[in-house]
């Protein structure tokens, strides 16, 4: 069975996290996740303390297994999740679109496993300094909010530059991704793009069924422009909103509301058009609707023989 430090650290089976995808990690599917020997997480995204308290009980009720919350730092209610966590003493933080430092100290005082998602080796270092266990190297082929480096030139550095486990995401769905993440030096991996079209995910079917139709191209990044880029699947919206940044006539202001409420109505509604359909490069891969279950044992399955074979593909 595929093993590594970081299914010691967190005590789970697989050295699997399912990321943190707004409108799309809720209870039923980390827990299924976690339930399947991963780490499930939760997606804070701009819920209000009592909202993610519920979701947080609401996962207790599915799983007796490790999960996390995914925080996103930008988010207005950052500040009352983060005592929320510590609160209903969840195990795992990850967080995303920002700098950790100011709540660490406290998730750390309450045995909580902080692991931010790095877009760098600066930051990487930095949370490593402030005490996280691990971190999340996310190159720019994963979909929603990314960074400038790819999964291959991010991961080794980051991996140079700390200490602590660094776990691969970005581009990852499928053994072979996975085994090349442990040889640029990742002791695991996240996956979001691949548990989109999981049986237990509960996003709007005609958001799957765009996911399991793409092809290789068919991902663009907008909003260069404001300063927070977000990979999504082509569509009417994505491209009202890539001319819309070429628009000197509309403000940054103007652009934003564009895209608010957008993922909703995708993951929620169904609206493929007019909807944000987050998603990482690597859906072109992605063929098959399977149980969580099933996606982890033929991930981790696949780069165990992959990795144990390495030696017959070199001589």
């Amino acid at each position: 069975m595929l093993n590594s430090t970081l299914c010691t650290l967190l005590g789970i089976r697989y050295p699997v996290l399912q990321g943190g995808m707004a409108w799309v990690a809720d209870a039923p599917l980390a827990a299924a996740v976690s339930n399947a020997g991963g780490l499930g997480i939760i997606a804070a995204m701009n819920s209000n303390g009592e909202q993610l308290r519920a979701e947080i009980r609401r996962a207790r009720g599915l799983t007796d297994q490790p999960f996390g919350v995914n925080i996103m730092l930008m988010s207005p209610f950052a500040a009352e999740v983060a005592k929320v966590v510590v609160e209903e003493k969840v195990p795992v933080v990850t967080t995303g679109a920002g700098n950790p430092s100011p709540y660490m100290k406290e998730w750390l005082a309450a045995g909580i496993h902080v692991i931010p998602v790095v877009p760098s080796t600066a930051l990487a270092r930095m949370v490593e300094k402030r005490g996280a266990c691990a971190v999340i190297a996310e190159g720019c082929e994963s979909g929603g909010h990314v960074g400038e480096l790819t999964t291959m030139a991010l991961v080794p550095q980051v991996a140079d530059a700390v200490k602590i486990p660094v776990i691969a995401a970005g581009g990852i769905a499928d053994g072979r991704g996975m085994a090349a993440a442990f040889m640029l030096g990742a002791v695991g991996v996240q996956m979001g793009t691949r548990f989109l079209v999981a049986e237990e995910c509960t996003i709007h079917q005609n958001y799957k069924d765009k996911v399991l139709a793409a092809k290789d191209i068919d991902t663009v990044v907008t909003g260069k422009r404001l300063g927070h880029p977000v990979r999504t699947l082509k569509n009417a919206m994505s491209r009202r909103f890539t001319e819309a940044e070429y628009d000197s006539s509309l403000s940054n202001e103007e652009i934003e509301k564009m895209g608010a409420g957008a993922l909703r109505r995708a993951a929620r509604e169904g609206d493929t058009e007019n909807g944000s359909l987050m998603c990482g490069q690597i859906a072109g891969l992605v063929h098959e609707a399977m149980s969580c279950r099933a996606i982890i044992e033929e991930v981790c399955g696949d780069a165990e023989k992959l990795l144990k074979g390495a030696g017959s593909w070199v001589k």
